[in-house]
């Protein structure tokens, strides 16, 4: 097993690698004790069996420098294969800048290809490259060093086998005539918009049953503080306090530091400090935002007029056009989805792109009363009206 761990040796590889249709990679990384992903390792690999055509890359030996594999990401030349891309893309565009172009991710593809809803990479190679694949090292601390021979083998692992998938899963895309539904899946994960987080909309995140204007201000301002404070010193959000104890903030609403004395549920260092200086000024700042400047929550399912009767129709065609077209019931529309179909809504993401011809379209012409469904054994048919 080779490990990389000085720029030259990484540029070697990168310029080998341009020679190649594809470049397999994956990463290893810890974020249990800051904001952001600290990369512990990188795995790449080319088509081939030879040792060398398999590689680690050690981001924390000295000197080196990430550089040459991200100006290889930028050449559009060489398809870039991940899978369950979307933590890795955020560790490469917020260290290097970069979004690797072109992308494939074998878990959409997978998805697409009737393997089930976020197809594991386990389930794909022992479905696809028809080998075991030992995760006993998982859940190791990848930023100790040096690492241990069974480490580097599942690390490998990791990129060798996710050529062949990459080539299955490729052919069967093709052959199916669904790259653009690919396509259309990965715009968000290529989307630089997807990995920057805006402070001011930090609280959307924060799960509350109260629609109150006022209380709704006050969880703005303190999850947008919460937000700035954990960047700007690369520290979880849990540690400065988590969401049950910021929503008992926005309730309690507390002026002054005896009162942050009383919480129940905020951590004991947040209870002075810089921290708590920030708390009571964010719930100040919530309690004096003017209502027209109140954050506005979207209409939620609850608050629709979903008609029941339609919404088990709708789940029921769902089964049947995922079944007939090989691809996941949850990637075509999710249960919310449904609920505001039958509602009326017809902005839904089920009823735009290629969802809508394998499943919108029919969709609405159930809810227009145009088609109707009919059992025939284990099956389920459409009919015109």
């Amino acid at each position: 097993m080779i490990t990389i761990t000085t720029t030259e040796a990484l540029a070697e590889f990168c310029q080998k690698a341009r020679n190649h249709p594809f470049l397999t990679v994956d990463t290893e990384f810890l974020r249990e004790r800051t904001y952001y992903s600290k990369l512990c390792l990188v795995q790449l690999a080319v088509p081939g069996d030879a040792p060398e055509d398999a590689v680690l890359v050690d981001p924390l030996a000295d000197g080196l420098s990430l550089e040459p594999l991200y100006e290889l990401f930028r050449d559009t030349s060489v398809v870039k294969v991940f899978h369950a891309a979307r933590q890795d893309l955020e560790i490469f565009f917020i260290e290097g800048g970069v979004i690797p172009q072109p992308l494939f991710d074998t878990q959409v593809a997978a998805m697409v290809c009737g393997f089930g809803d976020q197809a594991g990479y386990e389930t794909l190679v022992r479905k696809i490259a028809k080998q075991p694949l030992d995760k006993t090292s998982r859940f190791t601390d990848w930023s100790r060093r040096p690492l241990s021979e069974a480490q580097m083998a599942y690390a490998l692992a990791d990129v060798t086998h996710l050529r062949v998938i990459y080539s299955y899963l490729k052919k069967q895309i093709e052959k199916s005539a669904r790259t653009r539904w690919v396509e259309e899946e990965l715009e968000i994960l290529t989307n630089p918009d997807t990995y920057v987080v805006n402070p001011e909309e930090a609280w959307e995140r924060v799960k509350t049953r109260t629609n109150s204007g006022k209380f709704l201000a006050i969880v703005r301002e303190l999850a947008r503080f919460r937000e700035q404070y954990a960047r700007d010193r690369n520290v979880p959000r849990t540690r400065v306090y988590k969401d049950d104890a910021l929503l008992e903030l926005a309730s309690t609403k507390p002026a002054t530091i005896q009162d942050l004395g009383r919480s129940r549920l905020l951590l004991r260092e947040a209870r002075k400090g810089e921290i708590a200086d920030g708390i009571l000024a964010a719930v100040k700042a919530g309690i004096e935002c003017p209502p027209k400047d109140h954050p506005k929550v979207s209409a939620s399912n609850d608050k629709l007029q979903v008609n029941p009767a339609l919404a088990d129709m709708l789940r029921v065609l769902l089964k049947a056009k995922s079944e007939n077209a090989g691809v996941a019931q949850k990637l075509i529309a999710s249960a919310s989805d449904l609920d505001a179909i039958a509602a009326g809504v017809r902005d839904a993401q089920a009823l735009t792109g290629w969802r809508r011809e394998v499943f919108g379209e029919d969709a609405l012409r159930l809810c227009e009363g145009k088609i109707g469904l009919v059992a025939r054994g284990n099956s389920v048919d459409v009919f015109a009206l």
